[in-house]
């Protein structure tokens, strides 16, 4: 069954000018682009983004990087695409990277890990809306 997920490059990838690297190495596993859009966080749009966090220690630097300059969001599709997209950013723990994920290439941390993909489908159908209506 195709599955949509959402593909967000962080601002600190973006900065460094890892888009195009980024996207090709998404399209060379397979996945279709079904739409794409740069934007900026607002402090209003990360609280909804990532209400789960709020009140937790490492929320206000999250929301101060991810306002820090433009992001990337892509609706991705593709047949097991969250689990598949998920094995391919590699993990959050800069430690437990696999070495050719896009994490490993291109995190610069924890918070900094270039890049976010949906976890499960009600995430990505939490997420998708989110980025893609507003604006």
């Amino acid at each position: 069954m195709i599955e949509k997920t959402l593909f967000l490059i962080k601002p600190n990838a973006v900065a460094h000018k890892h888009v195009g690297h980024i996207i090709t190495m998404v399209e060379q596993q397979g996945f279709y682009i079904s739409k794409i859009r740069k934007f900026s966080f607002t402090p209003d749009l990360a609280a909804e983004f990532y209400a789960e966090h709020i009140g937790k220690p490492f929320y206000p630097r999250l929301v101060d990087f991810m306002c820090s300059g433009d992001t990337i969001g892509l609706i991705l599709e593709k047949e097991n695409a969250i689990h598949d997209l998920r094995e391919l950013i590699g993990d959050v723990e800069p430690a437990k990277r696999k070495p050719h994920t896009i994490r490993a290439k291109y995190g610069e941390g924890v918070t900094e890990n270039g890049v976010h993909a949906s976890d499960c489908p009600v995430s990505a159908a939490r997420e998708i809306p989110i980025i893609f209506s507003n604006g």
